[in-house]
């Protein structure tokens, strides 16, 4: 039942209406202790299932966040709401939000202010749940908040009756408090997140506040400042504030850093401890070879190359240190930084059509750092005193980035590159400098002391094939990126590799974080004799990619892929797929407004079908949709574990019409050409009995040709029942990701516990032998179309115990029809059955 309203008190109140649709929450309940125990302020939480963040009341935009996902509004009545969507949201840096207002705007209720992708952010962040909290409680006298479902713009989530008691009067001077000491308790100080939080709850004071560690100090508002301190774990740190709120601003803040800003895993340190300030271990010394001819360094991206020396040298831009007057030099660097933000979002939007969310977030970075209050209030300083804009500036960014260079938390120094590329790129734009980059010769190894993701982003990939650096390492984000463009590259060099002449024939090993100079002809045929092979070993598997999959012995698989569309089946064909084992409906239902049509989803799956042609099979799977993925038309009330709640086949139950409309289309699509019908989340014998039963209405309401009848084997309870389901069921699919978690009751993305999730554990190779001996047992036949059916560790074992079909990502399928006429069944059968008495999923890799 929807709420449509909150009874209205008697008194001078403000009433928030809805600004997304959804089910609310207690703000207790969210799994966050920064929002939980109310630091922010009091409010509601919405678990939503629209995605466009609309006002609750009329009002002034006085805070948009730079990622996006954050605003404020102030009411007539001087309250301040922020809206926050999801948690954990920071991180993707604006990666799908699209705000629809601007700082200073004046809204009415119902107007949107931010467009976000619910599919999006609920994959990539910890949570959906977005908090509506007053930032200023203290002005409200009572809460009168609404339960249950509500609709955006309709229905009043919040009645607020403001305080009608006399404000103690305020200060008519500044004032200037000092905290206590504050033991940091987070295991690895304030980094990015922990600095991102305090810096966003200190917005909400007018005083100016600042975080003093030793003689050191930063603004409490400018991540950059504060990572510059490098405060760790266990630091001594205290708060200055000055300002009409600064006894406030001091107490809660003091309480959010002393219980460790909402950080996972924080444990407060209540009493000061004695903790010396120089007890930081020093860093380790780079590493040096004892051969003239080895330079050794930091694997940072795999692969190895052999190519010739091409020296980078950073662009040394001069500037005139006098400026014209400070009025007209702040508007050029207003100016510059503006159109440095248009540059950063190009480069992060076509990162992001390359389809790495990775590689986007760096650049998204990169617009936050543009935004950093620290580097603009310095600058604008040092252009008071007569400065040019340019001089302050450049002034500014290279003692910030010398500073977070100098830091012993690798993390944090790295970061100095990604001041020094941003600083770099404004200061381009205040003096007019192009940004012409180098013309490299064919087969170049770059040499620099550090690049940045700039020079990554606009690398020409035709002639350079591997990088080496003396700065960064590992963790750097031009590391990532190396690795997501498959560029071999080594970091934290020795020095003196920054003396090598241009034109150096050498061998980048990113594998082993090696350079070898000067080798021989022998040793740099050896290398590219085996880049050949390689490639050639990709080439020979696409044009072998029609052969049937055979094992030495004779035994058959049936190697199909797994789609979400009509280009995924062209494309699988053309790579020699023998059907599709999966088709993902879900992705037919998403970034729409409205369920899809049987006449739509009947075009769909046709189209799909005459790709394919009648012989091979196309295994179309019904929506599996559920809490943890809803849809914006199809609610789902909140669930403490969507993952045990209303999955796959249960959406269908209890939304009937939607799973009808679905089997009718795909009935309606059988005849053009060898149609499956596969049903996701099964745990129950009468679950598929029904689900049955829905089906052999609609085929007979449509006269239409019967169909084969499978299930997902993704819940233990199905792998045990086997048998019994066999007798029901045309065929089984194993979904090895689902099977692997719901088996370990780990969930498969979590950071702590995902490397545990492993198909290849013995316990799921048990539960995929009794799927297979139960399937055996009734004549029916077994396939996997999770990801061990990818992965060339498992495929032996799969065809050891009996699996009949591999339903594939659709590039691996030529090497993985190659990887099996090289196998042996009986030999794999030997292999599988060692596995299932191994004690580990290690223990099963190493065999």
């Amino acid at each position: 039942m929807i709420n449509t309203g909150i009874p209205v008190s008697q008194g001078t109140g403000v009433v928030l209406k809805a600004p997304l649709s959804g089910y609310i929450l207690p703000l207790e309940q969210v799994p966050d202790p920064v929002f939980a125990q109310k630091m922010v302020g009091d409010g509601i939480s919405i678990d939503p299932v629209s995605q466009v963040l609309i006002a609750p009341c009329d009002g002034e935009v006085i805070q948009l966040h730079p990622s996006h996902h954050a605003v404020t509004l102030k009411t007539a009545e001087g309250l301040e709401i922020l809206m926050h969507i999801g948690l954990d949201t920071v991180t993707l840096r604006g990666e799908g939000f699209k705000p629809k207002v601007k700082m200073g705007d004046r809204i009415q209720t119902g107007d949107p202010l931010i467009e976000f992708d619910i599919d999006y952010v609920a994959l990539h962040a910890k949570s959906l749940l977005t908090q509506i909290v007053i930032t200023n409680s203290e002005e409200v006298a009572n809460f009168q908040a609404n339960s249950g479902n509500v609709i955006a713009g309709e229905t009043v989530i919040l009645k607020l009756i403001l305080s009608t008691t006399v404000k103690k009067q305020t200060p008519t001077s500044n004032q200037t408090i000092t905290s206590d000491e504050i033991i940091i308790p987070n295991p690895t100080g304030l980094h990015a997140r922990p600095s991102a939080v305090l810096a966003n709850l200190a917005k909400k004071y007018q005083s100016k506040i600042r975080l003093q560690r030793g003689d050191q100090d930063a603004n409490i508002r400018s991540v950059v400042g504060l990572m510059g301190l490098e405060v760790n774990h266990g630091d001594r740190v205290v708060l200055v504030a000055q300002g009409l709120d600064a006894a406030e601003a001091i107490a809660e803040l003091c309480d959010a850093i002393r219980s460790g800003l909402g950080e996972e895993g924080t444990v407060p340190i209540a009493a000061p401890a004695s903790v010396a300030q120089g007890d930081i271990s020093a860093p380790p010394p780079r590493r040096r070879s004892d051969d003239p001819n080895l330079i050794l360094g930091v694997a940072a991206s795999s692969g190895v190359a052999v190519g010739q020396t091409f020296r980078v040298r950073e662009q040394e831009i001069e500037v005139k240190e006098r400026g014209e007057n400070p009025n007209s030099e702040r508007r050029k660097l207003e100016a510059a930084i503006k159109q440095a933000q248009l540059e950063v979002e190009a480069l992060r939007a076509n990162v992001h059509g390359q389809g790495d969310p990775s590689k986007s977030a760096i650049f998204a970075a990169h617009q936050e750092l543009l935004e950093d209050p620290e580097l603009i209030d310095i600058a604008t300083s040092t252009i008071d005193k007569g400065k040019s804009a340019a001089f302050a500036w450049k002034q500014t960014f290279t003692n910030s980035a010398e500073q977070l260079a100098k830091l012993q938390n690798e993390l944090l120094s790295q970061r100095a590159n990604d001041v020094r590329d941003v600083g770099q790129r404004v200061l381009r734009i205040l003096t007019g400098v192009n940004s012409t980059g180098p013309i490299y010769p064919d087969n170049t190894i770059l040499i620099a002391e550090d690049l940045t993701p700039s020079d990554m982003a606009t690398l020409d990939r035709s002639k350079v094939i591997g990088f080496c650096t003396v700065a960064g390492g590992a963790t750097s984000h031009v590391a990532i990126l190396a690795r997501s463009m498959g560029i071999p590259a080594i970091a934290g060099t020795e020095p003196q590799v920054l003396d090598l002449p241009d034109g150096t024939w050498v061998i980048l090993d990113g594998n082993k974080g090696t350079l070898q100079l000067n080798p021989t002809s022998a040793e740099m045929e050896e290398v590219k004799t085996l880049q050949i092979e390689i490639a050639k070993k990709r080439e020979q598997d696409v044009a072998n990619a029609m052969k049937p999959a055979i094992t030495t012995d004779g035994y058959r698989m049936e190697i199909v892929a797994n789609i979400g569309n009509q280009l995924d089946a062209e494309t699988a064909v053309q790579l020699g797929g023998e059907g599709v084992g999966l088709l993902r409906t879900e992705f037919i239902f998403m970034d729409r407004s409205s369920a899809p049509t049987e006449d739509e989803q009947t075009e769909i799956y046709s189209s799909i079908a005459e790709v394919l042609g009648k012989e091979r099979p196309l295994i179309i799977r019904t929506l599996d949709v559920g809490g943890d993925k809803p849809l914006p038309y199809l609610p789902i009330p909140h669930e403490e574990n969507p993952f045990l709640g209303e999955r796959g086949i249960r959406v269908g139950f209890d939304r009937p019409e939607i799973l009808r409309t679905q089997l009718r289309a795909i009935l309606r699509s059988a005849s053009s050409g060898n149609l499956k019908i596969m049903f996701p989340m099964i745990a129950r014998l009468e679950e598929i009995k029904m689900a049955k039963a829905m089906l052999e209405e609609e085929r007979e309401k449509l006269n239409a040709l019967a169909v084969s009848v499978g299930i997902m084997v993704e819940i233990p309870a199905a792998a045990m029942m086997a048998e019994q389901f066999a007798q029901e069921v045309d065929f089984f699919s194993i979904g090895t990701n689902d099977l692997t978690q719901y088996t370990l009751a780990m969930d498969r993305g979590h950071p702590k516990l995902a490397p545990y999730v492993d198909g290849l554990n013995p316990a799921i190779l048990r539960l995929i032998d009794l799927t297979v001996k139960g399937a055996t047992k009734q004549g029916k036949w077994v396939g996997v179309c999770g990801g061990i059916a990818s992965d060339p560790q498992a495929i032996p074992l799969l065809i050891g115990l009996g699996v009949k079909e591999l339903s594939v990502s659709v590039p691996n399928i030529p090497s993985i029809k190659a990887q099996i006429r090289e196998l042996s069944l009986v030999q794999c059968q030997e292999l599988a059955q060692k596995a299932l008495n191994a004690e580990t999923g290690a223990d099963v890799r190493v065999l």
